[in-house]
């Protein structure tokens, strides 16, 4: 049993890193909040103050902490409690969609609140989690995933998702013997 979680576990992680790379690569717009001129490898930035550039999500984090630009991607918030909202809402036997990488991008986001706004957070997506791991279980335990599930489910819920209709068949062809 533990060698199964721990193989499930580490199947997670790697779609994980692999999401969280994609993510990290992602260019989002920035303005500059005083001059820099920076270069690394093949990396050059000669911005002046108020320029918007189109950067690397990665590379926008090492200047952010340096306050040396404004990230223009404050739309998150909205995101999540659309998504939050979204679900809240769906019926209970729908499941609603999101995008392939978003728990990636709120394990982000939660990184970027304070210490408050970050637990008020987490009680919404305790509940948003917990629905949609019981519609998953429902559903992947009667059908394997159709083309318009597996637009509706993150990367991670996907995977959730095959597991638990593999174990499904599998423990039905156990118990009735076919």
């Amino acid at each position: 049993m533990l060698s199964s979680t721990i193989l499930t576990q580490s199947v997670f992680e790697s779609l994980r890193n692999t999401y969280l790379l994609e993510y990290l690569l992602e260019e989002i717009r920035v303005t500059f909040k005083s001059d820099v001129k920076i270069s690394i490898n093949d990396i050059n930035i000669d911005a002046k103050e108020g320029d918007i550039l189109l950067l690397p999500r990665w590379l926008t984090k090492i200047l952010s902490k340096k306050n040396l630009i404004e990230i223009q991607d404050n739309e998150m918030s909205s995101y999540v409690s659309k998504a939050l909202n979204r679900e809240r809402i769906s019926k209970p036997h729908d499941i609603s969609g999101i995008d392939a990488d978003f728990y990636i991008r709120v394990d982000d986001f939660l990184k970027s609140l304070n210490e408050k706004e970050r637990e008020t957070l987490m009680v919404s997506l305790n509940s948003f989690v917990i629905s949609r791991l019981g519609k998953i279980v429902k559903l992947a335990a009667a059908s394997s995933l159709s083309a318009e599930m597996e637009t509706k489910l993150s990367a991670e819920e996907k995977q959730l998702y095959n597991f638990i209709n593999t174990s499904s068949l599998a423990f039905k062809e156990s118990v009735l013997r076919k």
